[in-house]
């Protein structure tokens, strides 16, 4: 997918990044694990953060293991709980309000067994840069 496609769907998830890079940054931890033919990243979110996700080349299973949050997709926002399993579809760009301390868990087909993870990132993640001009967004409540 390319990142001109990303932005015509998800403009007001790309404005709301652009936004919320103008303020401090939350620490969101990540944890990279490895087992023969799969990469595991694990993210850790604060309580009361809003978080946009990287935007997704592959299809792939998640998990969340604990905490509530809010999720955007495209138009709409979902609430998802603590054992919560979904499939991320090539494409995807989510905005995640935080309710409760979660712990996301992706899992990734890795057949080369590479444990570098910027290359990785490039095979599973779509660069972009978000537009300058931000535009309102309502947040869940």
């Amino acid at each position: 997918m390319s990142t001109a496609l990303a932005i015509k769907g998800d403009s007001q998830i790309l404005a709301a990044e652009a936004l919320m890079r103008q303020h401090d940054q939350v620490d969101c931890p990540l944890t990279h694990r490895f087992t023969n033919g799969m990469y595991i990243r694990q993210i850790f979110m604060p309580k009361g953060t809003l978080v946009a996700s990287k935007i997704h080349k592959t299809q792939h299973p998640f998990v969340i293991l604990r905490g509530r949050v809010s999720v955007r997709n495209r138009d709409q926002w979902e609430v998802f709980t603590a054992g919560h399993i979904g499939i991320t579809e090539p494409g995807s760009h989510r905005l995640l309000y935080i309710y409760e301390d979660t712990v996301w868990v992706t899992f990734h087909p890795n057949p080369d067994n590479l444990t570098d993870v910027d290359e990785l990132e490039k095979q599973i993640i779509e660069f972009h840069e978000p537009p300058q001009l931000p535009c309102p967004l309502p947040l869940p409540q």
